[in-house]
Parts: C-alpha cells; structure tokens; sequence
C-alpha cells in the first residue's frame, strides 16, 4: 500500500465531496493537556458540564476510537451570501443572528460527507476501522485541525486560514490508518487586537482565553438562565450567537461565499423584525426552525434572547404590548421581559461607539455580495 498515494488521492476526494480543504495529523494532543486542564478549572466553560467530562478521551482520540492512529480533519466554508452584517448589526430593530446558523444544521451534512469520504477509502483498501465526527463528541477539533494544517488558532480562539479566514465548520475522520501527517501553518495573527478589543462583553481575557460565562454565544446558545444586566444590555440585537470577532479579522476580508445552498439564509428569516419574530408560537418557531441548529435551544430560550434585544432596541408603545403579550410563561422569561420594559421607558439606548466602528469595518472589509 502507497499510503503517500492514498493521503493524495484522500485529499482529492475531500474536493469532490465539497470540502474545502483536508489535512492529516496524529493523535498527540499533550501540549493541550495544561491549556484545557486550567481553562476547565477556571470555570471559563460556564454551565457546560459536559467540558469537565471525558478530559481523557479529549486529549487521546485513541481512547474516544479505539485503533485510531490518524485524524482526517476537513473544512467546509458557510459564509453565505446575502447576510446582510451591517444592515443587521446597525439597525436595532432587526435580529442578529451567527451567519452559521443562517441556514440547515451542518452536523448531519458533515457527517454523512464524511462517511462518503470513508466509503471512497474502503473502495480503495477494503473494510476500515473509521468514525466520523462533527460536534458529537469529545473532540479537540480546532487543536487537531490546526496540527493537520488547515490554520492556526487566533487569538479569538477560532481557527484561522490566511485565504479563507475563519468562516468554515470543522470535521474530523478518525481512521486506523499511518497516513503520513501535514505540517502545521505559521500563526499570522502578529500584533493585531481587533478581536480582542471589539469583543462587546470582554470575553476574550487573553490570547487564545475565552470567558465563556461573558461571551454572546455562549449566553444565547448554551446559557438557559438568567443573565446579567451588565452583559444582557451589551449584547444589543444579537439573538443566536455573536459574530463580532470574526467580523473585525482582517482575514476574513478574503473569505470566499460557500458553495452549500443549504448554508443560504432560510426564508423563514429573512423578516428579521425583532418584533415579528418575538410574536411566533412555538409551534411557528419548531416550524420556521425544522433542519436548523436554532431550534435546539427552545422556544422559551428563543423568547429570552428576543426580550434582551428589544430591551435594547427603541422604545414604543407596540414593543411594550409585545412583551407584555409573553409575560407569564415562565420565571426567567418574566424577569428579562420585566427588565427589557423597563430600558426601553428609561432611556432608548443608542448604537455604542464600539457598535460604530464595528458596522465601518463590516461595510469595507467583506465580499459584496455578503
């Protein structure tokens, strides 16, 4: 067996199958051992007690997959076209919503594009020892990624690529096969701040360090409770996770649109009014986000985050009967709707200096068509 032959003829496969790039590496993550170890001591991972779990499987993917000796690990853009960043971010009637989640769920697609690359191997070799993975397990997916080659880690911690930026999902085929392994990158990032200091909330405590517990994702995402007014009023229109970091990247001004249509903005969507969609039940909302990465987080959850932005948004009289309209479903709903009616009749707030200067860079920084 010519394994150079077969990493090769991997990578081409990759291609095919839609992935923009394909990278090898081994299984030693020791050097990530201290980094994760003080991070989860920390508490930097908030609420997410599944972070605490598993330390072992994180760190030897050997022991997550037995036999596993290699990592095929993949990239799939999904900046998509038409996702309307600064007309989002500089209207605060409109949702913000991560342009990840613009579209369908990228697990399952992910997933199974991997499992075609693994049938496109066995074709070649016969049976093999293989398991896909895309965010469904233990995995350090960007410290692997960015060993096989396909960036380095900014100081925003996502995973960076000097023509691509940083708009693309990561996968990971762990395989029972000694493929020769690529060569990491050179990490670009130099002097440059910009996602440090345009982070709304802060989160970003240092280099490569993210306080989960401040960062907007986090809050809209994996946090059910109740937030901090401090953080809730910083985090303006954003409903479903937070693009600011990536935004200000001078390397995401080369990022390439995805080729996924299911990546493209759903029409349910594109009526982004924050008081439209506060007004959905939930089962317009289980409707509207059916193949989506949204509706995991609830409707409930849906509402909360809808409540924070309109807190945030101008004041008048059909906002306030809006969310007087969801008052009494349950306890943390009530809070942040009690709260958000409060801002509104003390001071309309306005757009933040930093908000200003994020929304200039947007406009002269992305592709066009973006």
């Amino acid at each position: 067996m010519n394994l150079q032959y077969l990493a090769e003829q991997i990578k081409i496969w990759g291609n095919e199958l839609g992935f923009q790039k394909i990278g090898i590496t081994d299984v030693d993550l020791s050097s990530h051992e201290e980094g994760l170890k003080s991070w989860v001591a920390h508490g930097y991972h908030g609420s997410m007690e599944w972070m605490e779990r598993n330390e072992d499987k994180r760190l030897h993917p050997e022991k997550l997959h037995p036999g596993t000796l290699r990592v095929i690990s993949v990239r799939l853009d999904y900046l998509p076209p038409e996702a309307h960043f600064a007309s989002n971010l500089s209207d605060p009637t409109q949702a913000y919503i991560s342009r990840y989640a613009l579209g369908r769920d990228y697990h399952k697609l992910m997933r199974n594009k991997l499992k075609h690359l693994a049938k496109k191997i066995e074709d070649e070799l016969g049976e093999l020892n293989y398991r896909p993975f895309v965010d469904s397990a233990p995995v350090l997916e960007r410290p692997l990624a960015e060993k096989a080659g396909l960036g380095w880690t900014g100081k925003h911690s996502l995973l960076l690529d000097e023509d691509a930026g940083s708009w693309f999902f990561l996968g990971e085929l762990l395989i029972g096969l000694p493929l020769p392994v690529d060569a990491p990158v050179e990490n670009q990032c130099g002097k440059c701040r910009s996602c440090i200091t345009s982070c709304p909330t802060g989160a970003i405590i240092e280099e490569g360090v993210i306080d989960a517990r401040k960062c907007i994702s986090y809050l809209t995402i994996e946090y059910d409770g109740i937030i901090d007014s401090k953080l809730s009023d910083a985090m303006g229109n954003r409903i479903y996770g937070c693009d600011d970091c990536q935004l200000v990247c001078p390397f995401n001004r080369h990022a390439k649109l995805t080729q996924q249509a299911d990546f493209h903005r759903r029409e349910s969507i594109k009526d982004s009014n924050l008081m439209t969609l506060f007004s959905w039940s939930e089962q317009e909302f289980l409707k509207n986000f059916e193949g989506s990465a949204i509706r995991r987080i609830g409707h409930l959850q849906w509402l909360r985050n809808l409540a924070i932005a309109l807190g945030n948004s101008v004041y008048s009289d059909e906002a306030i009967m809006t969310l007087e309209s969801k008052l009494g479903l349950c306890n943390v709903l009530d809070h942040h709707i009690t709260y958000a009616i409060e801002r509104l009749k003390s001071q309309p707030p306005l757009t933040s200096t930093k908000q200003q200067r994020l929304i200039r860079i947007v406009q002269k920084g992305l592709p066009r068509d973006a």
